[in-house]
């Protein structure tokens, strides 16, 4: 019976009342974020004459600025697939074998360690592995000289190693709620269906947990991928990546002839970093439905 006035299946139009509450929220999203990157995308099309131009774009793919996209793509990648698994085996043994007490403890740990970079990180890893660092001479002092061939942390492969500082917790923290939405009922069933622990695993516990698994790894690769500070400042411009490439354009280490080239590489840096958080989005979304059940 349809009540009066209202027609059966009719959408309600929004109302002002139900927008005020978060008018907020959307004034500073639209400021902060949607007018900078519209803003962003338009004057990455314009020349120095303010003309329609995609030769910002053409250059940004070109030496050396491919060779950013290059190292920053697999130093993402790697830092990803290096962290991945340990982070999520680490992370089943805190939320099923770890008291409360000890959840707690890790996951403020893991807090500050995955937020945990810039400068500061930079000189803790200079001060434990740099050429005079603690690490380095204790090492030394057994036989094991790490700069004996190349190393060096302002390498690709020193910034690989000061950046799973940050990615194993980060996995941990993004992890953890899959795992703990595993359900004790769920091994029970299994067992009294005649299933062994690598069954349920096989046909359960691991189809479940790798829409999470997918996920968390998109955001390591969009973390590591992004991250500017600490390379900046261990490496001062020596190892090519987009962030540090864009950094010097801004800082007024521009092209005459192209002084928009910086915001063009910004463009296909949020293209690409779009590539690995809005499927990272849209599984979360699909994975919250069991997660809540």
């Amino acid at each position: 019976m349809e009540k009066r006035g209202v027609r059966k299946g009719a959408s309600f139009p929004i109302s002002p009342s139900s927008i005020l509450p978060a008018l907020p929220f959307l004034l500073i999203f639209g400021f902060f974020f949607l007018f900078p990157i519209s803003r962003l995308i338009y004057v990455s099309f314009m020349s120095n004459e303010n003309t329609f131009t995609l030769g910002n774009f053409q250059t940004a793919f070109e030496k050396p600025y491919n060779s950013g996209f290059v190292n920053s793509i697999k130093l993402g990648l790697l830092s990803a697939a290096i962290t991945a698994i340990p982070g999520a085996v680490a992370a089943y043994f805190i939320e099923t074998r770890g008291s409360s007490r000890l959840k707690r403890t890790i996951s403020s740990m893991n807090g500050v360690l995955a937020n945990t970079g810039g400068v500061p990180l930079a000189f803790m890893f200079t001060s434990a592995l740099g050429i005079q660092g603690f690490l380095t001479q204790a090492l030394k002092a057994v036989g094991i000289d790490l700069y004996a061939n190349s190393f060096s942390l302002g390498t690709f492969t020193g910034l690989l190693i000061v950046y799973l500082y940050f990615q194993l917790p980060l996995m941990i923290i993004v992890f953890s709620p899959a795992i703990s939405s595993l359900r004790r009922e769920w091994v029970e069933a299994a067992t009294n269906l005649g299933a062994n622990n690598l069954q349920y695993w096989l046909r359960i516990g691991i189809p479940l947990l790798l829409p999470s698994f997918l996920a968390s790894f998109l955001l390591l690769f969009a973390s590591g991928f992004s991250a500017y500070a600490t390379a900046n400042a261990l490496t001062v411009g020596n190892v090519p990546l987009t962030p540090l490439q864009i950094g010097g354009l801004l800082d007024g280490n521009v092209s005459a002839a192209q002084l928009n080239l910086g915001k063009a590489l910004g463009v296909v840096m949020i293209v690409i970093s779009a590539c690995a958080v809005i499927p990272y989005l849209l599984i979360q979304r699909r994975v919250a439905r069991w997660q809540t059940r």
